[in-house]
C-alpha cells in the first residue's frame, strides 16, 4: 500500500510540472525578452515580419525538458536585415529559424554565450549572410560555453573576412559536438580568415577542447587554404566528406588529434587537398583520399617542418604522429614529409609511424626533408613505382560503390599494434552503414530543405 501511495505521489507530480510547462507565440525579439521561461516551455515565432531582431533566448531547461525556440512552419521564417540571436542558458534548443537577406552589425550571427552549457542550434540555416565590405570580420556562429551542439543545419555564401564556425576555448574543456552539418559553397576571400570551421586559437592552442565534428559534408569550401582548422588538443574530427574542396584539414595548432574515417573527394578540382598534420600525438587512420590534385602543403597526407623555439601561433614540430590504415587513390601525391621546409621551418617531424597505407596510382612519398626515428613500412603501392617503405602489389584495391576498398589479398595484413584502427586489413575499410549515407548527401542538413546536389564519386 505504501508503494502505491508513492507511485500516485511520484505520477501527480510528474503530471503537475508537464501542466507547468507552457506554450508562447511571439511576434518580435522584444516579446520573447519580456517572457520568464522555464524548463519544457516552447516558444514559436509567429509568421511575419523578422526584419533587424535582435533575439535574446535565456532560460534553464533541463536534460529531459528542453526550453525550445522555434517555428510553426521551420524553414519559412527568415530573420532578415541585422538580424542576431544569443543563446544563453542552459538545456536551450534552437530549432528551424533562417538567416538571410542581411548582415550583422551586432558582431557573429548566432552567439551560444559563455554560460552556455548543453544547447543546440539545430535543423536551421545561415545563407549569405553577408557584409557588403568583404573586409568587415564576424563569424557566422561562434561557440561559447560547454557541451552545446550545433547539428543538421545549412551554412552556405560566406564571401566577407571570418570563419564561418568558431568554437572559442577557455580554461575548461568545452565538449562541443558539430555534426550533421551541410557547409555549402565557400568562395576564395583571397586572405587568412577564411576557414569552414576553427577550433580554439593560437593563443588557446595548448589547452583541451575535446570538441567533435564528425558526419559533416564540406561542398566546395574553398574559403582560404584550411577548410577545418584545429587550433587547440584533444579533439576528434570523423567521418566527413570534403567535396570538391579547394584546401586542406589541417592540424595548424594543438595537439592529440584523432582524424579517421574521412572521405576527401577531389574529382581533378585543382588545388583540391587532403591531410595536414602540424604537432604533437595526432592519429590519422581509415581516411579515403581520391582525385585530389594538390602537392607539397596540400598532398593528399602531408607534415610540416617546423621552426626553431615558434611562438604559439608559429609551426609546431611534428611529433609522435601515427599514420596507418588510409587509402589514397589517383592524387598527385601521396605523403610529403617536411612539406613547407624553407629557411625557418627547418626542424624536421620525429618519432613517427607510417603503416598499412594503400596507396594507387599515386606517387607513394615525397621527402622534402628527411625524418627522424621514423618507422615508414608494410604499406602498398599498387600501379605505380615503389618507394622505400611502400612494396609494389598490383591490384589490392576493387571498385565498390564509386569507391576503392581493399581487396581480399590484404586481409588480415595489418601490423603494429593499432587497436584503435578497429581494422586488421591495410588501407581504410569499406564504408559502413552512416557512411554510405553521408556519400549520398542523406542525413545531413535541416530536413526541410532538398539541396539538390549530386555527389559524384
Amino acid at each position: 500500500m505504501r508503494k502505491l501511495s508513492t507511485l500516485l505521489i511520484a505520477t501527480a507530480l510528474f503530471a503537475h510540472v508537464q501542466v507547468n510547462a507552457k506554450d508562447y507565440t511571439v511576434h518580435s525579439a522584444a516579446e520573447l525578452s519580456q517572457l520568464s521561461l522555464q524548463a519544457g516551455d516552447k516558444v514559436i515565432l509567429a509568421q511575419g515580419d523578422w526584419k533587424d531582431q535582435q533575439l535574446v533566448f535565456k532560460g534553464k531547461g533541463k536534460e529531459n525538458k528542453p526550453i525550445i525556440l522555434t517555428t510553426d512552419q521551420p524553414g519559412k521564417l527568415q530573420l532578415t536585415g541585422n538580424s542576431h540571436l544569443l543563446i544563453d542558458g542552459e538545456y536551450l534548443e534552437v530549432n528551424g529559424v533562417t538567416f538571410t537577406d542581411g548582415y550583422s552589425l551586432k558582431g557573429d550571427v548566432v552567439v551560444f554565450s559563455d554560460a552556455s552549457t548543453h544547447c543546440r542550434f539545430t535543423n536551421s540555416a545561415i545563407i549569405n549572410y553577408n557584409h557588403p565590405d568583404k573586409k568587415v570580420d564576424y563569424k557566422w556562429l561562434s561557440l561559447h560555453g560547454n557541451n552545446n551542439r550545433v547539428d543538421h543545419c545549412f551554412m552556405q555564401g560566406k564571401t566577407h573576412q571570418g570563419t564561418t564556425l568558431v568554437v572559442w576555448l577557455s580554461n575548461k574543456a568545452n565538449y562541443h559536438r558539430i555534426d550533421h552539418n551541410y557547409f555549402g559553397e565557400r568562395p576564395d576571400l583571397g586572405v587568412n580568415g577564411g576557414e569552414t570551421i576553427r577550433i580554439g586559437t593560437s593563443d588557446w592552442s595548448m589547452h583541451d577542447s575535446y570538441t567533435t565534428v564528425e558526419e559533416n559534408i564540406f561542398y566546395h569550401c574553398n574559403g582560404e587554404m584550411e577548410v577545418v582548422s584545429n587550433k587547440s588538443c584533444n579533439n576528434t574530427i570523423a567521418n566527413n566528406l570534403f567535396y570538391e574542396c579547394v584546401g586542406t584539414l589541417t592540424l595548424r595548432h594543438g595537439n592529440s588529434v584523432s582524424v579517421y574515417g574521412n572521405y576527401f573527394i577531389g574529382n581533378g578540382v585543382k588545388e583540391t587537398g587532403g591531410i595536414r598534420i602540424i604537432g604533437e600525438n595526432h592519429r590519422v587512420y581509415n581516411n579515403y583520399l581520391q582525385g585530389l590534385t594538390g602537392k607539397g602543403l596540400k598532398a593528399a597526407i602531408s607534415m610540416m617542418n617546423a621552426m626553431t623555439n615558434p611562438p604559439l601561433n608559429g609551426y609546431w614540430q611534428v611529433k609522435n604522429p601515427i599514420v596507418v590504415n588510409n587509402t589514397i587513390v589517383d592524387c598527385k601525391q601521396g605523403f610529403d614529409i617536411g612539406a613547407g621546409k624553407n629557411d625557418t621551418r627547418t626542424v624536421v617531424p620525429v618519432n613517427g609511424v607510417i603503416m598499412n597505407n594503400l596507396v594507387q596510382h599515386t606517387p607513394a612519398i615525397q621527402l622534402t626533408d628527411q625524418p627522424e626515428k621514423f618507422t615508414i613500412s608494410n604499406n602498398i603501392i599498387s600501379n605505380d613505382a615503389a618507394a622505400d617503405g611502400f612494396t609494389e602489389q598490383k591490384n589490392v584495391l576493387k571498385k565498390q560503390d564509386g569507391l576503392y576498398v581493399p581487396d581480399n589479398s590484404v586481409v588480415n595484413t595489418a601490423k603494429g599494434d593499432y587497436s584503435f584502427t578497429n581494422n586488421k586489413n591495410m588501407g581504410a575499410p569499406a564504408t559502413n552503414a552512416a557512411q554510405q549515407k553521408l556519400l549520398k548527401g542523406e542525413g545531413v542538413g535541416p530536413a526541410w530543405m532538398s539541396f539538390g546536389k549530386e555527389l559524384k564519386l
